[in-house]
């Protein structure tokens, strides 16, 4: 997974409550993105996060740099539990293909928390692909 400074939407965000990414990455002038290629976010847990319950990372689309009007989901993870968030903890959503035809500016991220996160940092990069980095293989396996 190759990653690039101006794809990324969350450097190291602290997480305590629901909120969107940092930053933005503006449409109009990266408008080459991926057509024809699959993209994904790629949500890495940088600090453990301890206290809440779980956290939905999502991708989203909207008309301002802040995301908060015309919202649109883009893609979704289903609730990850506290426990599951460690540091080194790598969690990637799936964008829609169709980014363009939503009308939407400026793409980002979202954290829906449920309860109150008292630690945890997040990066969240764009990429192309996505690597599990962790592969495990029983006692006495022979690679042929």
């Amino acid at each position: 997974m190759i990653t690039d400074k101006l794809l990324r939407v969350s450097t190291d965000q602290a997480l305590t409550t629901t909120a969107v990414s940092t930053d933005t990455i503006d449409l109009n002038v990266a408008r080459d993105m991926g057509e024809g290629s699959d993209l994904y976010m790629n949500f890495a847990v940088t600090t453990a996060l301890a206290g809440g319950t779980s956290v939905k990372f999502e991708v989203i689309g909207a008309t301002n740099a802040a995301l908060s009007s015309g919202v649109v989901v883009l893609g979704s993870s289903d609730a990850v539990v506290t426990a599951d968030l460690v540091a080194g903890k790598n969690v990637a959503v799936l964008i829609n293909p169709q980014i363009a035809s939503t009308g939407q500016r400026y793409l980002g991220a979202r954290y829906t928390i449920v309860g109150t996160f008292t630690a945890g940092n997040v990066l969240a990069d764009v990429v192309m692909d996505i690597q599990d980095g962790k592969k495990f293989y029983a006692s006495g396996f022979t690679v042929v």
